[in-house]
This record gives C-alpha cells, sequence and structure tokens, in this order.
C-alpha cells in the first residue's frame, strides 16, 4: 500500500533515447572491432573538429599515413563506453576523451601506444 495512491512506475533510461536494439548493438561493436585504427568519437562539433585537426598534424609530424574515422553514430561511442566527447581511440582503445588535446600531446599519446 502507497502512501499517496499511486505508485511510480520506473522507466529504464538509455544513452540512445531507446533506440539501442540487438542488431544496432552488434553493428556499434563490430564497428569498434574493426575499420580505422585511428577515430575520433564525437557528434561533429567544433572540439571535435579540433581534436581531429590536432590529430591529422600530429600523424603528419610522425611520418605516419593513417586513415582517421570521424565516428559521430551515438550507439558506436556508447560501445566504447564513452560518455563526454571528443574522445580519441588508437587501436580500438580509448586513449582520452573529454577534452581538446593539442598537437604535442597527441604525439606523445601516439608514440606510447604505438
Amino acid at each position: 500500500m502507497s502512501l499517496f495512491g499511486k505508485k511510480k512506475e520506473e522507466t529504464a533510461s538509455c544513452c540512445c533515447a531507446g533506440s539501442c536494439d540487438a542488431e544496432s548493438m552488434e553493428k556499434a561493436e563490430s564497428a569498434k572491432a574493426d575499420g580505422a585504427s585511428v577515430k575520433i568519437l564525437g557528434s561533429g562539433c567544433t572540439k571535435c573538429n579540433q581534436l581531429e585537426a590536432a590529430t591529422k598534424a600530429a600523424l603528419e609530424q610522425l611520418g605516419m599515413d593513417t586513415m582517421i574515422d570521424h565516428v559521430s553514430d551515438f550507439s558506436q561511442i556508447a560501445a566504447y563506453g564513452v560518455m563526454s566527447t571528443p574522445a580519441l581511440v588508437v587501436d580500438g582503445k580509448v586513449v582520452s576523451y573529454g577534452k581538446v588535446l593539442k598537437t604535442e600531446e597527441v604525439i606523445k599519446i601516439l608514440q606510447k601506444v604505438r
């Protein structure tokens, strides 16, 4: 018996506003496993574009010819466990999230990871 008559209904909240089903999550997991070895996760905002530019500059300075994949699908971003963007993913591992890195910082991360 509840105090005020109605019992509250519990609703499940989801990071993608309820649009995640088994098929979309499976697709996100497979996209996480393959593809470009350097990825920028983000919606395409100014900060995401700044991180992408810094990463391109770092790859050029290191002489690496690596494609950068910009992931903006929130189910794929959630598959990495990232809740704040922009994020940098190198070889399937999230190495930075929630801030815009400078070119020198990206160079240090790439040298450490590779």
